[in-house]
């Protein structure tokens, strides 16, 4: 059996064989965030579309799978596609006016069954709710950003947007447009405070999550099992018009 020393030195030397990313350091919170937030958009305003492939390009690595539509009618195509190739007949998703768009009128009429988040919040909707998260084998939702530098996902909770619907099923699936790009950390720490300026949207649920990729779960050999704690597959579908 290893020393506690020779534990966290073989720990220190798989950490040392993949370097991080980018420096890490912190940064100060925006002393007036409705200004930054306005500029950070102006910025993604225009470099959205390099924007958009540094995030294609990252996602790609950690193994997330990308799609393009050309609008919101052709999303419901894309995810058929994907339940047709699963074998699935069953969905859930955010609430549709929380998700952009409805799915059930264009996939229900191709037999698959569509369960939406209850956007108001009753306990016993919530329950059933959670019920079909837990067998849906596919859970749609929108993405309130898309981290470019690290192909990264971040999803607010709320209410009609339960954390279990990118949680519990075993294929994500999200879709987002070019108003949800971000380039790096420090816009999203932006975004997220000036979201308290809203006190209609301020952190309403109980939950920010970062998604980079499916889950990954790895024991003391670093061998990594795939869907233990989350998802196994993350699609994420870029909707070029919305």
């Amino acid at each position: 059996m290893a020393t506690r020393a020779e534990f966290l030195e073989r720990i220190r030397r798989e950490v040392r064989r993949t370097p991080g990313l980018f420096p890490a350091s912190a940064a100060e919170r925006p002393p007036r965030p409705a200004e930054a937030r306005a500029a950070v958009r102006r910025q993604m305003a225009e470099r959205w579309p390099e924007a958009l492939e540094r995030f294609r390009q990252e996602f790609e690595r950690v193994n997330g799978l990308f799609h393009r539509a050309a609008g919101l009618e052709e999303v419901a195509g894309v995810i058929r596609d994907l339940a047709r190739e699963k074998d699935a007949h069953e969905l859930i998703t955010w609430a549709s006016a929380e998700l952009g768009l409805d799915l059930r009128g264009s996939l229900e009429s191709q037999g698959l069954s569509i369960v939406a988040a209850p956007a108001d919040g009753r306990d016993d909707a919530r329950g059933r709710y959670r019920e079909a998260a837990a067998r849906a084998p596919i859970g749609v939702t929108g993405a309130d950003f898309a981290l470019a530098e690290t192909g990264t996902l971040i999803l607010l909770s709320g209410p009609g947007r339960p954390h279990s619907t990118s949680l519990l099923p075993d294929t994500h699936v999200a879709i987002f447009g070019k108003d949800r790009l971000l380039e790096t950390l420090e816009q999203v720490g932006i975004m997220l405070e000036a979201l308290h300026l809203d006190a209609a949207r301020s952190m309403s649920g109980s939950v920010v999550s970062f998604i980079t990729g499916p889950s990954r779960t790895a024991d003391i050999e670093l061998t990594l099992t795939r869907g233990v704690h989350g998802p196994k597959e993350v699609h994420a579908i870029f909707v070029e018009a919305r």
